[in-house]
Parts: C-alpha cells; sequence; structure tokens
C-alpha cells in the first residue's frame, strides 16, 4: 500500500489532480489566465511567455542568419531544464510511494508518466498548445495540436517554473498536473503496458519511423494456428510469434525492446 503523501525533502504534499479545463478562446499572449491553468503566479513573467514561444515564431522575428538571438526568444533551452526536472521530480514521488518496488518497476513507472504519450495529453488537457506562439508554417500545419510540441512546451513551462519558483514550485506544479497520472500509476499496470506502445515511444522519442509489422508466415493446422510476425524499423528487424497476429505482434515488439535498449538508440541519434 502506497501512502497518500509524497515526500519530497522534508516536505509532505498529497498530489493535487489536474482536471480537465474548459474549452475556451484566449489569446495567446494572456499570460494571467495561463497562470490560472497552471496555477502558478510568476515573479518574472518574461520567463512564462518564452516558455510558450516556440523556434518557429522566434525566427520569424529575427533577421536571417541571428539564430542566436533567436535561441534566446524560444523555450529550447527551458525544455531540456524541464526534461530534467520531471524526471527527478516523479522519481522522488515512485521512490518514497513504492518504497519496497524493483529498480525495473520503478523504471517501467517513470518511463510511462515522463513519455512524451503522458506528457502531450496533459498539456492538451491543460489547454497549453492554445497559449502557444508559433509560427505562421507551424500554424497552418496544425502544429498546436502536435504531440510532440504539446510534450514540449510542458517540459518548457515546467522549466520555467523551477527557474522562477524553485524546486518546491516545480513540484507542486508536477502535482497538479500530472496528479491523475501519479496516482494511477503502479508496478502492476507499468509491467503490462502495451509493448507495441511502448516500441512505438522509445523510437519516436529519437525521431525514428513508426515500426512497421508484416505477417510473414503461418503454420500448422487451422485449430493450432502458429504466426510469425516481423516488426521492423529503420535500423533492424525481428521476428515473433504467437497463436493470434495480436500476440505474435506483442512478441515481436518485446523482442525489439530487447534489442534496442534506450541507451542505444540515444547513441545512434547522436552519431
Amino acid at each position: 500500500m502506497r501512502p497518500a503523501f509524497v515526500a519530497i525533502g522534508k516536505h509532505y504534499k498529497k498530489p493535487k489532480a489536474g482536471g480537465a479545463v474548459k474549452k475556451q478562446k484566449t489569446p495567446a499572449n494572456n499570460l494571467s489566465e495561463l497562470e490560472k491553468i497552471l496555477a502558478y503566479n510568476f515573479t518574472d513573467r518574461t520567463l512564462l511567455q518564452r516558455a510558450m514561444t516556440h523556434r518557429s515564431w522566434a525566427h520569424e522575428q529575427v533577421a536571417p542568419g541571428e539564430e542566436e538571438q533567436a535561441r534566446r526568444l524560444h523555450n529550447e533551452a527551458f525544455e531540456f531544464v524541464g526534461d530534467s526536472v520531471v524526471g527527478l521530480i516523479v522519481a522522488d514521488y515512485l521512490f518514497q510511494s513504492y518504497p519496497d518496488a524493483s529498480e525495473g518497476e520503478l523504471s517501467r513507472m517513470k518511463h510511462r508518466l515522463v513519455s512524451a504519450s503522458t506528457l502531450s495529453k496533459v498539456s492538451k488537457r491543460m489547454l497549453l498548445g492554445d497559449f502557444l506562439r508559433v509560427g505562421r508554417g507551424e500554424e497552418k500545419s496544425g502544429g498546436r495540436n502536435k504531440r510532440a510540441l504539446l510534450a514540449d512546451v510542458f517540459e518548457a513551462i515546467l522549466g520555467a517554473i523551477y527557474i522562477d519558483g524553485g524546486f518546491v514550485a516545480a513540484t507542486d506544479f508536477v502535482m497538479h498536473a500530472l496528479g491523475d497520472e501519479l496516482e494511477n500509476a503502479d508496478p502492476a499496470s507499468a509491467a503490462a503496458a502495451d509493448v507495441k506502445t511502448m516500441l512505438q515511444e522509445r523510437l519516436q522519442a529519437q525521431q525514428r519511423c513508426t515500426p512497421q509489422y508484416t505477417v510473414v508466415e503461418t503454420v500448422g493446422p487451422p485449430h493450432r494456428r502458429v504466426f510469425h510476425v516481423e516488426v521492423s524499423w529503420e535500423s533492424g528487424c525481428v521476428r515473433g510469434e504467437g497463436r493470434t497476429i495480436k500476440a505474435a505482434e506483442k512478441s515481436a515488439a518485446r523482442l525489439a525492446l530487447e534489442n534496442i535498449p534506450a541507451a542505444a538508440i540515444e547513441q545512434q541519434a547522436a552519431d
């Protein structure tokens, strides 16, 4: 049984569920309304404004060749900070909530909670895309609703809150925004997570193509069919088998995850 409160240093705070926000038309520069949604008031609002600025907008505001000036306007550095901060806060929460869990169980729960899929869902629930400043091209292509962009803006906001108010303020925001997800996290559900989704998220995290599944062979009599499915991605493929196509696909995805650890993908992306 996990505790109802989470320890952050010597402070104990109960997770606050991040409820859905009522949809309304709001100007992208209405920072007061955004602060209400975030449940945090900035001391320095320029941090919040930068957190809500996509690189496409920033590059439209400067002359060609002035990339350094554009970097001072957009939120990518804040994303870097927020990515580390959310990982630490979630790891602390899980460690305090499940002191007897194994490293593997904690890692699986953390992976799901800080994934682009989860963060984009929370970002969409809080209507953060409505407040984002994007360039004309990104606007036309529906950038405000893109999963990767929504996950990035969540991390950027968290980074801005951490810079503005410190670790306690950042923790309060994560509890507010991810309250439902944190409450529902447990080792059993993490272990039972769809391995196909886990494989897709791992590849997409490094801008890799979506894995493709192909039935390559079916053997045995009708009452004892065995399906062989191949899953392929940019740099390889593996085969799995099962009594149904779905089971064979999961088997292949599980083997792919074993053959492509997160560290290996990160190294491939760096090369």
